[in-house]
């Protein structure tokens, strides 16, 4: 099947998917691309409430529309392809989207985080099939791999909401459906993190039709058959989001066009000279570790901010949050997040004593640290 999805991707650059899938200027490419804008910290919204144009632009000609129940994406017409993307980036972060899957043969709904330099991470719904979910990553748009898809069972997913949650760490990505991890990509098992998704990403929610008579064959296959739009209207339904950035800022800085997260600055400020003072960014190659090891779990010291940040959601002293790796038996219903106390940790996204440390023990670390270098 991925071989068909091989496919797609190229025929999306031809279809409305193109809303999704590219970039405006691709820093592994190119060297005069701007910085990214950064999520400040952690952000949520009910789309209930209406539009957040702060936060959220259009990124086709097919206005999304917002009710009671939520933001709607409507496909009604050839051509129609409603997409929304965020204002900011994420460098390693947790996405949580409650949203009920659109209906109709060939169409798809997805939840896509993508980078400027096509590092993907996807969330995709087939409209002619409720009953299952695909979980994809891709490292720089390179779609040659056959294992990047793993189908995921869900009770119905076009007319009972869900809770989809991407959990995404230097070292591992977890997939979550209603609270419980059905998916553990480890930085090593991606063509031993070659491929793994690692530079700044932006949220894009959006449904487009994959069966459309247009299409290649391929496409078409793929989202499971040809779009009848007398069957429609088509609608994906996204009721609420919550993000958090792990490496907050002002903004993202590619350092070089080698596309790995060691060579992404985060600014205190729009100005990129501020990448250059100590203490006023962090640069992701001023931390050492072991990526990799046979088992694909990571051993790591870190000096950049990052781990702090990352280690604040892995043990939360405020009480709930989501575990790499953890599932919770009493929240598969009620899609809830896991508590730091009904956890049972199948993978962790650091070992020894890293994983076990406070986040306020993390955080003085952190700042000792940094007062240390600048005084070398």
């Amino acid at each position: 099947m991925l071989k068909q999805y091989t496919v797609a991707v190229v025929a999306a650059l031809l279809t409305g998917a193109a809303a999704q899938t590219y970039s405006d200027c691709n820093p592994t490419n190119e060297t005069d691309c701007s910085n990214d804008a950064a999520l400040s910290s952690t952000y949520s919204y009910d789309f209930t409430d209406g539009e957040d144009s702060e936060n959220w632009s259009s990124t086709a000609s097919t206005d999304v529309e917002y009710t009671t129940k939520g933001a709607e994406f409507i496909i009604t017409e050839q051509g129609d392809a409603p997409t929304l993307q965020s204002e900011w980036y994420i460098f390693f972060g947790r996405v949580e989207v409650h949203m009920k899957a659109s209906s109709g043969t060939g169409i798809v709904s997805s939840v896509v985080l993508l980078s400027d330099d096509l590092d993907e991470l996807d969330w995709e719904f087939l409209g002619g099939d409720a009953d299952e979910v695909q979980t994809i990553y891709f490292g720089q748009g390179n779609s040659t791999s056959t294992d990047r898809e793993v189908d995921v069972a869900v009770d119905d997913a076009q007319s009972t909401s869900h809770n989809y949650t991407l959990y995404w760490t230097e070292t591992s990505c977890v997939w979550y459906l209603d609270g419980t991890a059905v998916r553990t990509l480890n930085y090593a098992d991606a063509d031993n993190g070659n491929q793994y998704p690692q530079t700044p990403m932006r949220v894009k929610l959006g449904s487009w039709a994959g069966g459309d008579s247009d299409n290649s064959e391929g496409t078409i296959t793929w989202a499971g058959g040809e779009t009848d739009y007398d069957d429609g209207p088509f609608t994906m339904t996204v009721e609420s989001i919550e993000v958090t950035n792990f490496n907050p800022g002002a903004s993202y800085t590619y350092s070089d066009q080698t596309g790995d997260m060691d060579s992404i600055v985060v600014n205190d400020s729009d100005d990129d000279s501020s990448s250059t003072s100590t203490g006023s960014s962090t640069k992701a190659s001023t931390k050492t570790s072991t990526k990799t090891s046979a088992s694909g779990t990571a051993s790591a010291t870190y000096i950049s901010t990052a781990v702090s940040s990352a280690a604040s959601a892995v043990v939360s002293s405020a009480g709930a949050t989501e575990t790499p790796g953890a599932t919770d038996s009493a929240s598969n219903s009620s899609g809830t997040t896991p508590t730091s106390s009904s956890i049972a940790v199948v993978t962790s996204t650091t070992t020894g004593i890293g994983a076990m440390m406070a986040p306020s023990t993390w955080m003085i670390i952190g700042a000792v640290t940094v007062a240390i270098l600048g005084h070398l």
